[in-house]
């Protein structure tokens, strides 16, 4: 017998397709939010990388509960498409498209301005779009690519955008970050592309990381507010985020995450918990595993000294472009 006749054999076959749906079945999480009746009727959201994976089902769930959702996109055409087709998913025409580029400070504060200028309130901000997998590339700023679009640029568009969550108040942000923190290292010049390792999902570890530290000190900052900041971990999703590795890795993780891996629309639910929920009504400065329970972040994550110390060489290094 060979080993197409062993994968062509009904066993097989059956055997396969009882293993998809157990673990299917498995990854259903304790919170479905299909089952919650929060709207967001009079509020407006702003979710970056809405135009594929996660993110477009973030914004996808803000429209259908009625909010005024403003998909913050790097591509034009694919952007578009996506706003059309929330649009018509979601019956709600209060779905807004704006370009922005976030590994371009002079982007990223181009969409802020807008923002402040259009927008008379923002309750809810959720840092969604990411990268991973880039080779060793600098930006016109002086920094890695890979830092800018995943920290830096987010962390900037935060920060513009503060006032008008305060003024907004009760507002969430709500930051997507990954398990891969735990195995990220902080040093400051990696931000500019010095000292990095551009191996598989190194680089991408060190600015998750940099995520969840940043997170936690804005939630210090912001006690007193009503203005709660969180971090996220989705899961291990099915996206697209794969997409700058070499094309073996990208079979492999397709390959296995058909079986066990969230789909976009699983791997959203952490981050509409944190958005949404009434549960998470007031809780922040926390990181949410994938399952929407709160769990310890690593030690660098939860080292006070660290965070204002990354909070204000953030700031510096963001404030000079």
């Amino acid at each position: 017998m060979s080993w197409t006749d062993i994968f062509c054999h009904p066993v097989w076959a059956f055997s396969t397709a009882l293993l998809y749906f157990v673990v299917r079945l498995q990854r259903r999480g304790r919170w479905n939010p299909s089952e919650c009746t929060v709207k967001l009727t009079g509020k407006t959201a702003i979710v970056t990388g809405a135009n594929t994976g996660i993110g477009k089902f973030i914004a996808l769930d803000f429209a259908r509960r009625g909010a005024r959702v403003i998909l913050a996109c790097r591509s034009e055409a694919r952007g578009t498409a996506a706003l059309r087709e929330i649009r018509e998913k979601s019956g709600n025409s209060e779905v807004y498209l704006h370009l922005v580029d976030l590994s371009s400070m002079d982007s990223v504060r181009t969409f802020a301005n807008r923002i402040l200028e259009e927008e008379k309130a923002l309750h809810i901000l959720v840092n969604n779009a990411g990268v991973s997998g880039l080779p060793k590339q600098i930006s016109k700023d002086g920094l890695d690519m890979t830092f800018a679009t995943n920290h830096l640029g987010p962390f900037l568009l935060t920060n513009l955008l503060l006032d008008l969550l305060k003024s907004s108040a009760p507002s969430r942000i709500v930051t997507l970050s990954s398990v891969n923190h735990v195995k990220g290292e902080v040093d400051f010049s990696h931000f500019h592309g010095e000292n990095l390792t551009y191996r598989v999902d190194k680089v991408y570890n060190n600015t998750k990381l940099h995520n969840v530290i940043c997170t936690n000190e804005l939630a210090r900052r912001l006690k007193g507010t009503d203005v709660t900041a969180n971090s996220v971990h989705p899961g291990v999703v099915l996206t697209e985020v794969m997409r700058h590795y070499p094309f073996l890795i990208q079979f492999i993780f397709n390959l296995i995450g058909f079986f066990f891996f969230k789909s976009p629309e699983e791997g959203a639910v952490s981050s509409i918990y944190c958005a949404v929920a009434e549960e998470t009504d007031g809780i922040t400065g926390k990181y949410f595993d994938s399952d929407c329970s709160i769990v310890l972040p690593s030690p660098l994550a939860r080292d006070s000294a660290l965070a204002v110390k990354d909070f204000e060489i953030s700031e510096r290094v963001t404030s000079k472009l």
